[in-house]
């Protein structure tokens, strides 16, 4: 089954990322941690999936936290963002949820997305950002960058749902780029140049049989601007 992976570098600069405090919820094990990692996305579950099925498909992310079950750890490491939730009514996940971790954490993605495709009705992104825990912007050497590292995830039931999605936020943001200078009438034409694009990627992806592998490109640098802010909801 297929997901997809893009990775956004950041660049130092502001905004810097605000202090919340100590984190209360950190297990002990990943205390001393290089990276603040947060987890942040909507996914659409089919209607058949319960919290048992949720629960193993999220297995990699609150065993990595030291929790015994989801419940135990759908919290997040900071008591403003909301954590993991399941609507069980709506058939939503909802993750806005925070660890500390390392390079490891990655691996644990991994197996997330791949429970996940299962599960999923309809392609959903789900974002990732690593915050250098040790890096203070205020008393860094003016040569010095933050380890801050952003990817973005995909997933979803075959590959053509995956890549739906990722459409639907290329033309967002090539649209919210373009209608500074132009009106969004004027657009169609772009609009149409990025479905050939995916077109094609998704008739090559399909002939070439790479059906478990993640296509390559749509990747490069984030959109500058310095550290992202975290989501505070």
């Amino acid at each position: 089954m297929l997901w997809l992976k893009i990775r956004r570098f950041l660049r130092r600069g502001v905004p810097v990322r605000p202090r919340l405090g100590a984190p209360s919820g950190f297990a002990m094990s990943h205390y001393n941690a290089p990276f603040e990692i947060h987890v942040h996305g909507q996914v659409q579950l089919r209607a058949d999936v319960d919290f048992s099925q949720l629960q193993e498909a999220l297995k990699p992310l609150w065993k990595y936290a030291g929790a015994r079950s989801l419940a135990d750890g759908a919290s997040s490491a900071y008591e403003e963002e909301p954590g993991i939730q399941f609507d069980a009514k709506e058939h939503i996940l909802q993750m806005c949820w925070t660890v500390r971790g390392d390079e490891d954490f990655r691996q644990s993605l991994d197996e997330m997305c791949m429970s996940l495709n299962e599960l999923a009705e309809q392609g959903a992104a789900i974002e990732v950002t690593f915050y250098d825990a040790e890096f203070d912007e205020d008393e860094a050497p003016e040569d010095e960058e933050a380890r801050d590292d952003f990817v973005m995830l995909f997933v979803g039931p075959t590959p053509a749902a995956i890549m739906q999605v990722q459409r639907d936020l290329l033309v967002q943001d090539v649209v919210n780029l373009m209608e500074r200078h132009f009106d969004g009438s004027e657009l169609g034409g772009v609009v149409s140049e990025i479905d050939k694009l995916f077109s094609q990627r998704f008739d090559a992806l399909v002939s070439s049989l790479e059906i478990g592998k993640p296509p390559r490109g749509l990747g490069g640098s984030g959109h500058g601007g310095g550290r992202r802010p975290r989501h505070l909801h």
